[in-house]
């Protein structure tokens, strides 16, 4: 069946098509139909059904004959351990941790706060939660006190899981007094902490609140799976939020086990037993859609990585992970391609590793520029799918759908719409653009199973941030087009769309441009306020290992390169080269952080920054060029 019939099949009886995928899915109690909409327009799918996660992604499988395949496959390069766990054995860690749960009071719908590494204890914390029906809410480990807290006041956890430390490259952050700092300032407190001790760095528990792993697991009680309504949230996932207040994004049961199900066929063209690995963290969506729940739900061997694309011990340690552990499909950032690129930019690592299990790979995360992307197709000869999601909505609205059908590449294309996403370019009134304009893209109501339904405990937060500006539509908050065929292209969060002398610019085609310069290994733009024409672009890139021409010289080529490709129109003449850029863990470029800095506006220090002392060189650069006074 080719694409085009799977969308159309969709598009003419959703509902069936829901509930054809919803069959795959072990439910203790059917649901009387797939959509609900009875409070539009919040929507929800599979509502009265009965259900429980953990079953589907651990229990089945043994009960199916699958209990001596691996399920988790532990690989830490920085600690220089490995670990295999099988679906029984993980369904035997799992039980007793939730047996341990629920003998110390955590029931059905009460919140566990999860703070841990990448480890494999992290996905069998979040399995237990679900096991007896709780709700967890993972923070993405050695993440600041004062951020923790805010999230423990809003999730009220009846439980916190945490690790006594994470394992960075050179150094051992210690997790416990962050922990600890947290527990302090927040006005909820948890009845108590389990905690994972961990031999690089043991942490001192304090008597009667926190508890040991090893021990409680050793004298558990196995609990049995609690079957929860098919609307019942699986988990809070807390995204940055503009008022600084974060915004807790939920994932009903229902659709979150159907949804990521059936994607791991035909998008990820996975089957059961094949090993899947996604290089990201379980703080992030990623993590939670593609490294604990998708790959088990569908009976795959996933990857838990604890390590980096650079560094643990060098650019070829992706490749050395696939080639080791057999991984058909892989999952990582562009950001994590430009770093290994940026150090092995004739892929002479690559050339090192039999990766001839290896048939695809995906990038997602951010735009995947289509350097990176023609770099990474050239080096591995297969198929690099750049694919666009967001937290919001747990899956790829857009993408490349290997196991129903490969369609064409366009670079700078995440390519097409998803079944369940009908995703349309709007203007300002909320009016359909023509193919090639410029707008915001939003996706009509109601959104698909495994979306968000609404955030934690703020309804109208909900409609205001998605609902609100476009009737009928979710906005996605980014901006781009749709080409003749229907690819769509997604320029730059709408934030980012500049207005030079009354033109609207996309950030992303520029950065399109520097980043095809030969010595450019990362860039970004930003547009930077100017009293005479509104906003003006200023390009800050990072060069390639080995370039030894001088800095100068690379950006005035950057200037005259975007002038000749986009035109005098973009007004673009600024441009310094700096080490680094501000991102992320996850590796997201932080660019409304780099306005703020040049403009000499006050801002609030991203909680999910990487390396806070880069703004530092940011400021110095955009100094230079006569910003941020």
């Amino acid at each position: 069946m080719a694409y085009k019939d799977v969308y159309a099949a969709w598009q003419a009886d959703p509902e069936a098509f829901w509930m054809d995928a919803a069959q795959a899915i072990d439910w203790d109690k059917l649901p009387s139909k797939a959509l609900f909409d009875e409070n539009a327009p919040l929507y929800e799918w599979f509502s009265d059904g009965m259900v429980n996660t953990c079953y589907n992604a651990v229990d089945r499988h043994v009960e199916n004959g699958r209990g001596d395949q691996v399920a988790i496959i532990y690989d830490s390069p920085i600690t220089g351990r490995q670990a295999k766990i099988t679906y029984a054995e993980l369904k035997t860690r799992v039980a007793a941790l939730a047996g341990t749960l629920q003998e110390k009071g955590v029931e059905k719908g009460d919140r566990v706060i999860i703070y841990m590494p990448m480890v494999a204890e992290a996905l069998m914390a979040m399995l237990a939660v679900t096991r007896i029906g709780a709700i967890h809410s993972v923070v993405f480990g050695g993440f600041a006190s004062k951020e923790l807290a805010v999230r423990i006041d809003d999730a009220k956890p009846k439980a916190i899981i945490a690790a006594s430390c994470g394992i960075e490259p050179g150094r051992v952050v210690a997790y416990k007094p962050l922990l600890d700092g947290a527990i302090d300032i927040a006005e909820h407190k948890p009845d108590f902490t389990i905690i994972l001790q961990r031999e690089e760095s043991p942490a001192d528990l304090i008597e009667g609140r926190d508890h040991d792993w090893a021990d409680l697991e050793a004298s558990a009680t196995p609990a049995d799976c609690v079957p929860v309504e098919g609307n019942h949230p699986a988990y809070i996932l807390y995204t940055s939020g503009t008022t600084g207040q974060p915004k807790g994004v939920i994932r009903h049961t229902g659709g979150h086990l159907v949804a990521l199900n059936w994607t791991m066929k035909n998008i990820y063209n996975v089957d059961p037993g094949d090993v899947f690995w996604v290089a990201s963290d379980v703080g992030w969506v990623v993590g939670h859609s593609y490294i604990a729940y998708a790959p088990l739900i569908h009976g795959n061997t996933t990857v838990v990585f604890e390590g980096k694309p650079v560094g643990t011990p060098d650019a070829g340690t992706f490749w050395r992970v696939i080639s080791e552990h057999k991984v058909k499909s892989f999952f990582t950032a562009p950001t994590a391609f430009r770093a290994v690129k940026r150090e092995d930019p004739k892929g002479e690592f690559i050339k090192k590793y039999d990766l001839s299990c290896l048939k695809q790979v995906y990038l997602a995360g951010e735009r995947a520029d289509p350097d990176t992307i023609v770099w990474a197709q050239e080096q591995l000869q297969m198929p690099i799918v750049d694919h666009w999601w967001q937290t919001e909505t747990g899956f790829a609205i857009a993408a490349n759908p290997l196991g129903i059908e490969e369609l064409p590449t366009k670079l700078g294309s995440p390519s097409v719409p998803m079944p369940g996403y009908d995703v349309q370019i709007l203007d300002e009134g909320g009016h359909e653009l023509p193919a090639g304009e410029l707008g915001a893209i939003a996706i009509k109501l109601p959104l698909p199973p495994g979306t968000l339904p609404n955030l934690w405990n703020a309804e109208e937060r909900f409609k205001s941030s998605y609902l609100n500006t476009f009737p009928g539509y979710y906005e996605t908050g980014d901006a781009g087009y749709k080409d003749e065929d229907g690819y769509l292209y997604i320029m730059a969060r709408t934030d980012d769309v500049i207005n030079v002398a009354g033109h609207r610019l996309s950030t992303g085609g520029m950065e399109e441009v520097l980043a095809s310069h030969p010595d450019v290994a990362e860039c970004a733009v930003i547009g930077v306020t100017d009293t005479l024409k509104g906003q003006l672009p200023l390009g800050l890139i990072c060069l390639n290992a080995g370039t030894d021409r001088p800095d100068d010289e690379v950006a005035a080529e950057c200037v005259k390169l975007v002038r000749e490709k986009i035109g005098p129109v973009a007004a673009f003449k600024l441009c310094v080269v700096v080490d680094r850029l501000p991102k992320t863990r996850s590796g997201k470029i932080l660019r409304a952080t780099m306005v703020s800095i040049a403009d000499g506006t006050d801002y609030k220090m991203p909680a999910t920054i990487d390396d806070p002392a880069v703004l530092d060189e940011i400021r110095d650069a955009l100094q230079s060029l006569g910003y941020s006074q």
